[in-house]
């Protein structure tokens, strides 16, 4: 009972997995936000591999999905220090999640709950021609704490991932030894002890 429990909820966390990161991934495209948008694909097709894995007792796809939690986790750790601007880490200046390409933000930033964009004329000399020079005020949230939420939820959901795929696998593995055992006797050709006969047949002589 236990097992199917905790196989029950491993499918339930990967649905959950998969929808949220779908509904990241819209975000981060609608910003150009590329070393997310990367990171997220990777995460789908894992999650879905993992998910296949579950519902099909395979716990090497399990065991894959389980060690890619680890490194998503860290993904999401990097993710929050950096809107947080921990250490050297600067979400004006650093355009790591763009790899270098472009000067876009987080879509979050211009499109937040109450959010006012003013367009500043004239732009700087320093802006590129393609970008227009804003900025944004009323936000009743800024922009890094809603990633930061993002990621944080992520973590959460990783954590519980983990914990129910490594019970999961134990599962399936215990289940698999013990029909080793069980069907064990059989190939090796076991079989039961055979009644011997004990009795020694002695010649008969008839006399005449």
């Amino acid at each position: 009972m236990g097992y199917c429990n905790g196989r029950c909820t491993l499918i339930s966390i990967c649905g959950m997995q998969l929808v949220c990161v779908l509904e990241r991934q819209i975000f981060d495209f609608l910003g150009y936000q590329w070393a997310p948008i990367l990171a997220n694909f990777v995460h789908i097709i894992i999650v879905i591999l993992g998910l296949f894995g579950t519902i099909q007792y395979r716990p090497r796809y399990i065991k894959g999905y389980a060690v890619w939690l680890v490194l998503w986790v860290t993904w999401n750790v990097f993710v929050i220090c950096f809107y947080l601007e921990a250490g050297d880490l600067s979400k004006e200046t650093d355009l790591i999640l763009t790899f270098n390409i472009s000067m876009h933000r987080s879509w979050w930033m211009e499109n937040g709950p109450g959010c006012t964009v003013t367009s500043v004329t004239p732009a700087p000399d320093w802006a590129p021609e393609d970008h227009r020079y804003i900025t944004v005020s009323g936000c009743f949230l800024e922009y890094q704490y809603i990633e930061v939420a993002h990621s944080s939820l992520q973590i959460v959901l990783a954590l519980a991932g983990f914990i129910y795929a490594c019970y999961v696998v134990k599962c399936i593995t215990e289940e698999e030894d013990s029909f080793d055992f069980i069907g064990g006797f059989d190939s090796y050709g076991y079989q039961g002890p055979q009644k011997t006969s004990h009795l020694q047949l002695q010649p008969m002589y008839m006399s005449k």
